[in-house]
């Protein structure tokens, strides 16, 4: 049956992220998933968890936050993902990710194709697919979903170039940083020439419709077809750098799926980004209107 309400599919690791100060709940697409839920966004998370307490201590996590977890789905052979997080003295994060862990053993239901073929996007990245399992339960999924939207997020030492190269193939929009556009263009033997000659490059090598290009404090650039828009950032106190490039694609998504006009869209994803970057961890408890005054007051 088809939900009434739009949604999108998040697919990949959901984990408990070890802190000094304790753990938080977390994982690149579960991040996106919080924050485009906080944007009054259905979304549906697509994972696996233990048999175990940590994965129970998971479960209601989410569910306390009005997320579904009906699509995540119980190992009872891998435990639920553990990643040591570490805080440098820029605040910038740094993770241990711990393999053979439930979220690697994502198997593919024949309930999903229906969930993927009726979302308003499916939202990936590449770390889930190190594991043969998940990767072809991923690649099974990919083939039912209208608007994939490829989160690039290396995390060394889980990059497979090959594996990247794939899924920017079959990405229609995909979220990159600074960093990986130059790893990228290594990998397919390309110079580094312009931020637009290299992403128009990219377009065109893989063709991906759209790129979004973070840069940090240096702000984002946004390429439709051969259109790019330029988007500053918005000034803040760093709490920390956790889930920040998450939460702007959240802001992205939420605007994008409604398919509002290029500057609105951005000017979400920055908002987002910002707003949580001042906050501690990827998933900080906040209302709708709390987001909307932080926007108001800088855009």
């Amino acid at each position: 049956m088809r939900d009434k309400n739009p949604y999108i599919v998040c697919f990949g690791e959901v984990l408990w992220d070890i802190f000094p100060e304790g753990s938080k709940a977390g994982g690149a697409p579960f991040n996106v998933a919080y924050n485009v839920h906080k944007m009054g966004i259905d979304v549906k998370m697509l994972s696996k968890i233990g048999n175990d307490k940590l994965g129970k201590k998971l479960t209601d996590q989410i569910k306390s936050w009005g997320i579904t977890t009906d699509y995540i789905q119980i190992d009872e052979k891998h435990p639920t993902s553990t990643v040591i997080a570490k805080i440098d003295e820029h605040n910038e994060a740094t993770y241990e990710i711990i393999t053979n862990v439930a979220w690697d053993f994502i198997e593919f239901l024949p309930e999903q194709k229906e969930l993927v073929l009726n979302a308003e996007a499916f939202v990936f990245g590449s770390l889930s697919a190190r594991n043969e399992k998940t990767k072809e339960t991923l690649f099974q999924l990919l083939e039912f979903a209208k608007l994939k939207i490829f989160d690039v997020n290396f995390r060394p030492p889980f990059i497979d170039v090959e594996l990247i190269k794939t899924l920017l193939h079959k990405a229609d929009i995909v979220k990159m940083n600074k960093s990986e556009l130059h790893q990228i263009l290594e990998f397919i033997g390309k110079q580094y020439d312009s931020e637009e000659d290299s992403i128009a490059f990219l377009q065109n090598y893989f063709g991906i419709k759209e790129v979004i290009l973070t840069k940090g404090s240096k702000g984002a650039k946004y390429f439709v077809g051969d259109q790019n828009y330029t988007f500053e950032a918005i000034p803040i106190t760093v709490a920390d750098t956790v889930g920040s490039g998450d939460a702007f694609l959240s802001g992205f998504i939420s605007k994008r799926i409604n398919k509002e006009n290029p500057e609105e869209i951005i000017k979400q994803a920055i908002s987002l980004g910002a707003f949580i970057t001042s906050k501690l961890g990827a998933c900080p408890d906040y209302e709708y209107s709390e987001f909307e005054r932080f926007k108001n007051q800088n855009i």
